[in-house]
């Protein structure tokens, strides 16, 4: 309002500076304009009849001179009556804009609050899936794996007996010995695969380990565990999302990229705890490059879950490296996904 009443004071100055004979009522629309619209059209309607005041008294003082007082009170009145309506039309918008800001702000409210119960939901999702594998594989090491044990030293009772009495049955006693050690150790396997990181802080690093021996065993191929100082996680859930993460990015070089040597490294600082997989293999497929890889869709969600940078990177001859960054507690969290 003190804006609109100093330009208004402003304009009738120049307009009186210049004559009556220049058309200056034009130029009062601005201040009008101003208080119309940051203030309230009363505010604008007072601005309008002060513009008209001015601008009158100003060609008064310049030396205008009317034939009757009809003349300037009707210019006046003209004058007036085009502010009113520009007021009015200010007004109008003003209130149009503001209910589509209010819309605007309501609808975006919504949707955020929409996106971040769907990202409750999906982080609830996946650790009572996390939880359920973790209860399955208790249950089958020291449930059903306990029983088969027990099973199994019960036909080695009976295998001796058999062989005691040098009787011919001792070999199918055997037989089935070795089958019930083989499903021991198929249970065992199965458990390690649905509660691979232990719940311990060093737990991380004996997942990865086991899982880089048995990459070497089962495809014939080098996988290797590298860390050069230990690296204790107290948070579980990150430690199952990065063992998941490794896993993925280990699975993919096996499945697209057909590699021969696979590191797996783990390291930490003041910053941040970096897992990097790296290969030799051919590199990413066309099509994960294109965005239809649900795998790497799944390690940039996991990674995302613990608010982590993930990235993923060609090497310049062959081969691909997955790196998943996860910053410190008393770092600013940062998520992105990006492939290069």
């Amino acid at each position: 309002m003190a804006l609109s009443v100093g330009l208004v004071a402003i304009i009738g100055l120049v307009d009186y500076v210049t004559g009556f004979q220049i058309f200056f009522s034009a130029f009062y629309l601005l201040p009008v304009g101003l208080a119309a619209w940051y203030v309230s059209g009363v505010a604008g309607s007072v601005i309008s009849i002060l513009s008209v005041a001015v601008w009158l008294a100003g060609d008064f003082a310049a030396g205008v001179r009317y034939p009757s007082l009809v003349v300037p009170v009707w210019n006046g009145g003209i004058a007036c009556i085009v502010y009113f309506v520009v007021v009015a039309t200010l007004v109008k918008l003003r209130k149009l804009q503001k209910e589509l800001e209010a819309r605007v702000h309501q609808r975006t409210s919504a949707l955020t609050n929409e996106i971040q119960e769907r990202a409750r939901l999906e982080k609830e999702l996946v650790e009572i899936g996390e939880q359920a594998q973790r209860q399955i594989g208790h249950d089958l090491h020291d449930t059903l794996g306990q029983h088969l044990t027990a099973t199994a030293f019960a036909g080695q009772v009976l295998t001796a007996q058999l062989e005691s009495k040098s009787l011919p049955e001792q070999a199918g006693a055997k037989k089935l010995v070795k089958l019930i050690e083989e499903s021991i150790n198929l249970t065992r396997q199965f458990a390690r695969g649905l509660q691979p990181v232990e719940l311990k802080p060093e737990g991380l690093m004996d997942g990865f380990q086991e899982l880089a021996r048995h990459v070497s065993e089962r495809f014939d191929l080098a996988c290797e565990f590298e860390c050069r100082e230990p690296v204790l996680l107290d948070n579980a859930e990150s430690s199952t999302q990065l063992y998941r993460i490794a896993q993925e990015a280990v699975t993919n070089a096996i499945k697209h990229g057909r590699a021969k040597f696979i590191n797996i490294s783990l390291e930490k600082n003041d910053q941040a705890t970096t897992l990097m997989v790296t290969d030799d293999g051919a590199g990413l497929p066309d099509q994960s490059a294109g965005g239809d890889g649900m795998g790497l869709r799944i390690m940039a969600y996991r990674a995302s879950m613990m608010g982590a940078a993930f990235t993923i990177e060609r090497l310049p001859e062959s081969g691909t490296r997955v790196i998943c960054r996860l910053p410190s507690p008393a770092a600013a969290p940062k998520s992105h996904a990006a492939k290069n």
